[in-house]
């Protein structure tokens, strides 16, 4: 716990052990991590194209599988980010990729902190989320989780999942529990669009891209406290208050009851201890972790790399971001923000992929201004590159417009709570 959430203060500045740990290796690295980048793109893609044009038999379960068998839709982006890729380190091609303000910011701003972040974030992870403090804090808060979100206490383990390790983690989380009909309809909505927030060190990222990691505390604070009104709110309007409590085999199947005789605290720790009793060896969980970084490197490097080039140089390049978030900029006029009209289309484009509006974001002069954009990327939660792609794939019925409503409700929640904030820290 150590690694993500104890602050303290490290070279003039306030961060955790973690983002130390992530400077320390990417100064070691320096100018090599350009080839490592190279190398993961490049294998990304010739892995995904093999397995489609060879079709080996490979076992479902297999490393090869889980690292390279991915549909069309994936193919083509890790097609793109690779292209792109060595597009902008030759400086071959139209200036809309390779752009200093473009494809430059993935290539030489973004990406350097991530190879780094993920190989300390991924390999720690298990240590965190499956040794038993999970269920020792899901089962401590399950009646909060009843009384304020109108939600089972089990979904509290969902929340811990995403905080402690990543969006993409609690959502699937989520989406087994409502396929093993543990949710309703409308808890599995509630659950997917409020509580798959981005993990502490995916808002380190943020933070650091934007350029606000010196007050790193405040922000995660701030995001902590925006998310839990806006989880309290966004139930009880609609479209989540809407659906319908059915189930997906027809019934509930959840029994959340404590024992009679054990009480909280006592339940808490014995699911706590059964948990970790039950894992495996250290080595078997290093190498299990070792498997999802690789998943992480060649699965999402690529992805970043096409989405967020294309959404930079849409804003870059075009008026769209400033034509689709023209109705934001009196609301942020309105709440003292400055430069809001150069914030304004930041905001919006959070929809497409969470790390876009901080790099955008990251050229704004007013650091108040970057606070907000950052803090309201992540409390937005809906983004198509990931949580939104998954929910649209999954059995949660949740369409495209419902998850754009969604979206735009979580900004405005999220800019009166956050903008509040910075107003007193700056």
């Amino acid at each position: 716990m150590a690694l993500f959430i104890i602050p303290f203060q490290w070279d003039g500045k306030i961060t955790i052990l973690l983002g130390v740990l992530t400077d320390t290796l990417q100064a070691v690295l320096g100018g090599y991590v350009v080839y490592a980048v190279l190398a993961i793109v490049t294998t990304s893609f010739i892995g995904a194209l093999a397995l489609k044009v060879l079709r080996p038999n490979l076992h479902e379960g297999s490393m090869w599988a889980k690292l390279f068998d991915v549909d069309w839709f994936w193919l083509g982006a890790r097609f793109l980010g690779a292209l792109f890729a060595w597009m902008i380190y030759l400086q071959v091609g139209p200036e809309f990729i390779i752009n200093r303000n473009t494809g430059g910011v993935i290539f030489e701003d973004l990406i350097p902190i991530l190879i780094p972040l993920f190989f300390f974030a991924i390999l720690s992870l298990p240590f965190l989320t499956d040794f038993g403090l999970m269920e020792f804090l899901g089962t401590l808060s399950s009646k909060v989780f009843v009384k304020l979100f109108k939600l089972p206490g089990r979904s509290a383990v969902d929340a811990m999942s995403s905080w402690f390790g990543a969006a993409s983690i609690g959502l699937l989380v989520t989406m087994q529990e409502y396929n093993k009909s543990y949710y309703s309809l409308r808890e599995a909505a509630i659950i997917a669009t409020t509580f798959s927030v981005t993990s502490i060190a995916f808002t380190y990222v943020i933070a650091k891209t934007i350029g606000v990691d010196n007050n790193f505390v405040f922000f995660y604070l701030t995001i902590a406290l925006t998310g839990f009104i806006a989880a309290i709110i966004m139930p009880r309007i609609p479209p989540l208050s809407l659906k319908p409590d059915t189930y997906h085999s027809g019934k509930s199947m959840l029994d959340e009851g404590i024992p009679a005789e054990y009480s909280t605290y006592q339940w808490a720790v014995n699911r706590a201890v059964t948990r970790a009793h039950s894992m495996p060896s250290l080595g078997n969980v290093f190498k299990h972790s070792l498997k999802n970084l690789f998943d992480i490197y060649l699965g999402l490097i690529p992805v970043i790399f096409a989405i967020g080039t294309i959404g930079l140089g849409l804003a870059e390049y075009t008026p769209v971001f400033n034509w689709l978030s023209a109705p934001l900029v009196p609301l942020l006029e309105l709440l003292q923000i400055p430069e809001a009209a150069e914030a304004a289309p930041a905001m919006i484009m959070g929809f497409a992929d969470m790390y876009l509006p901080a790099l955008v974001g990251k050229s704004i002069e007013s650091e108040m201004t970057r606070f907000i954009v950052g803090a309201a990327s992540i409390t937005q939660i809906i983004y198509m590159s990931e949580v939104g792609a998954l929910i649209l794939k999954s059995n949660i019925k949740l369409n495209v417009l419902e998850l754009f409503l969604i979206f735009i409700l979580r900004t405005l929640i999220s800019l009166v709570v956050i903008t509040s904030v910075a107003h007193l820290l700056y």
